[in-house]
């Protein structure tokens, strides 16, 4: 049946395959089913030209699109890593590295290199030189979730 269909729609059944690749992909998105859908429209297209061409068997074909298939996997996965280097907001997800060069009072004393300042709405454990609790310190650093501090 599948074969009837495929020689009754000719070099057309790539464009159909295409199609439904790219279906596929706005229903299980992650923008890999998109560069497969192009490379079978792209063979397709190429079908339309070679059909009657002898040498333009199944076998051929399939050869075209899969080496078609990886240079657009790969060109597409280009593409998109530099186009996502930039943003308006880099340390969005990095909460401890964006409050860097901010100001606090220690809530706690720094005692052997530990106390607790307390920022916006969170309390943060800090790592830094000893100092009395109201101090004003400065935040120069962040690992994990400790802040680097030193006297303001």
């Amino acid at each position: 049946m599948i074969e009837r269909i495929i020689l009754e729609l000719g070099p057309w059944s790539w464009w159909v395959l295409g199609l439904m690749l790219l279906a596929a992909e706005v229903v299980a998105p992650g923008v890999f089913l998109v560069w497969i859908g192009i490379a079978a429209i792209l063979t397709g297209a190429v079908s339309l030209l070679l059909w009657e061409a002898g040498f333009w068997v199944w076998q051929a074909q399939m050869v075209f699109f899969a080496v078609l298939s990886v240079a657009a996997v790969f060109i597409g996965r280009r593409l998109l890593a530099r186009s996502g280097d930039t943003s308006d907001e880099p340390l969005l997800n990095q909460r401890g590295a964006s409050l860097i060069g901010r100001t606090a009072v220690l809530e706690q004393p720094i005692a052997e290199g530990r106390g607790r300042i307390r920022l916006d709405d969170t309390t943060w454990t800090v790592n830094g030189p000893d100092l009395p609790a109201g101090s004003r310190v400065k935040v120069i650093g962040s690992t994990g979730g400790r802040l680097t501090v030193e006297s303001a």
